[in-house]
């Protein structure tokens, strides 16, 4: 339990200090900014079968393929798994 404990301590330490731009070694992820229109295209499904494969609503994608929206957080994470693995991500999610 203290090794929970002073793992967790240390995490938020490195948090906290990051905020403040601190110098500390920690990593932050950074995923890319995505084309969704083009990774939709590049799936060869539909608006429908692309918001229902992926659990997106139909509105949400047609914002973020006309640019009036960007994903974020989770949702950008899957689109770039998406991108680059489209035909992997797909089997995974139908298994």
């Amino acid at each position: 339990m203290d090794n929970v404990f002073e793992s967790i301590k240390k995490g938020l330490e490195e948090a906290v200090d990051y905020s403040e731009e601190k110098i500390v070694k920690v990593r932050v992820f950074q995923p890319e900014p995505v084309n969704v229109k083009s990774i939709r295209q590049e799936t060869l499904l539909t608006q429908d079968e692309f918001a229902s494969a992926f659990g997106i609503s139909v509105a949400t994608l047609r914002h973020w393929e006309r640019g009036d929206r960007k994903p974020h957080g989770p949702a950008l994470v899957l689109l770039n798994l998406v991108k680059k693995a489209p035909d992997t991500v797909l089997h995974v999610l139908n298994s």
